[in-house]
């Protein structure tokens, strides 16, 4: 087995486009896999975290280090590579649902809790998981925060569902110690029954230092989002994805300012989910349905590191991946997760049910 930037080194003369793209050489059911024997294969390798909670949060700092956020106040972190993790969960978290965390490095993280009411809360460590401040503690019972996403190691943004017919948005300047809302004046109104999905921390992303997208659905139409200039003005664009109670945008992901994916469907097992996967060219200001989409609900998304156009995405039934920037898509894994991120120096982790953790590696 190679790590992803290994093998994106190997294959660059030969003008392959990323290390995704390289593992894709061998996905199984492809005419390359059958055709090359011993094609690298993209696989998860599981790493057992010894615990049986679901992660939705995910933070993949490197190839030896990540961050889970789950369910029962459970906050792990690796290392080593995922040989060991250790539980840094904050004191008296046991009742809170962790669905997002965003982590600079093996030492500071930040953490979203939902719920309605109080029980949406973010927290913030420096030490690793030692100590924790509550940061923010929600204190509106129409609201229920989804999703975090950070510019920079200090400069982030929180989302909870409408509030007063719009997406309320709280914002830190200091690593997550303290937040305040934002004015809502600049954020298009809400559909009616529109909210985010806190399936994977993917529903509020960011890329640079300003461009910020929201994905939604559970309305008469699936949404994005957009802000340029970190979530005081907004503007929103329809895209193709189905859209109900159940179904709509669950996760979206951008390479550059320009250039992302949107996957989800119907999260409802058993459910078909035609047309989950979208991609744009320009900010988000339009979108496309995906050719070949995957076949199933997906609920987590992400471009690795230096993979150009290459792209994966995960749900309960499986992994896909395309290079292709989104517009086509091929499954190469079975097994369940909810979330995938991948790290500066290449590493990619998935986690989900159960306490499952796991890293992309490399095989023949």
């Amino acid at each position: 087995m190679r790590p992803m930037r290994a093998l994106v080194r190997a294959v660059a003369s030969a003008g392959v486009c990323g290390a995704v793209a390289a593992a894709s050489l061998g996905m199984p059911g492809t005419a390359s896999a059958r055709a090359t024997p011993g094609a690298h294969r993209p696989a998860w390798h599981v790493t057992p975290t010894g615990s049986e909670a679901r992660f939705r949060g995910l933070a993949a700092v490197g190839r030896e280090t990540a961050w889970l956020a789950g369910g029962g106040g459970t906050v792990l972190r690796t290392t080593d590579g995922g040989r060991t993790w250790r539980d840094v969960a904050p004191a008296g978290a046991e009742g809170l649902e962790f669905r997002d965390i965003e982590a600079f490095d093996a030492r500071r993280a930040v953490v979203l809790a939902i719920g309605e009411g109080d029980a949406s809360r973010v927290y913030q460590t420096s030490d690793g998981g030692v100590t924790w401040t509550l940061g923010f503690r929600n204190d509106d019972p129409r609201a229920f925060y989804d999703c975090l996403t950070f510019f920079d190691s200090r400069h982030g943004l929180a989302v909870s569902d409408p509030v007063d017919g719009r997406f309320r948005i709280i914002s830190t300047g200091d690593a997550g110690r303290s937040w305040r809302v934002l004015p809502s004046e600049g954020m298009p109104p809400a559909l009616e029954g529109e909210a985010g999905f806190a399936a994977s921390g993917q529903c509020l992303v960011s890329h640079g230092p300003r461009d910020v997208w929201l994905a939604t659905g559970g309305a008469s139409r699936s949404r994005v989002f957009h802000s340029g200039d970190r979530g005081l003005t907004w503007t929103v664009a329809d895209t193709p994805l189905p859209s109900s109670p159940s179904q709509g945008v669950f996760a979206v992901a951008f390479r550059d300012s320009r250039h992302g994916v949107a996957v989800g469907g119907d999260y409802r097992p058993g459910q078909p989910s035609p047309a989950a996967a979208a991609t744009t060219g320009d900010g988000g200001r339009t979108w496309r349905p995906a050719r070949r989409p995957p076949a199933e609900y997906r609920s987590g998304a992400v471009w690795p590191v230096y993979s150009g156009p290459a792209a994966l995405a995960v749900g309960p039934t499986g992994s896909d991946g395309s290079l292709d920037g989104g517009r086509t898509w091929t499954r190469f894994d079975t097994e369940s997760f909810d979330t995938v991120d991948c790290a500066p120096d290449g590493g990619c982790w998935a986690a989900g049910e159960k306490g499952r953790a796991a890293r992309l590696t490399i095989t023949r």
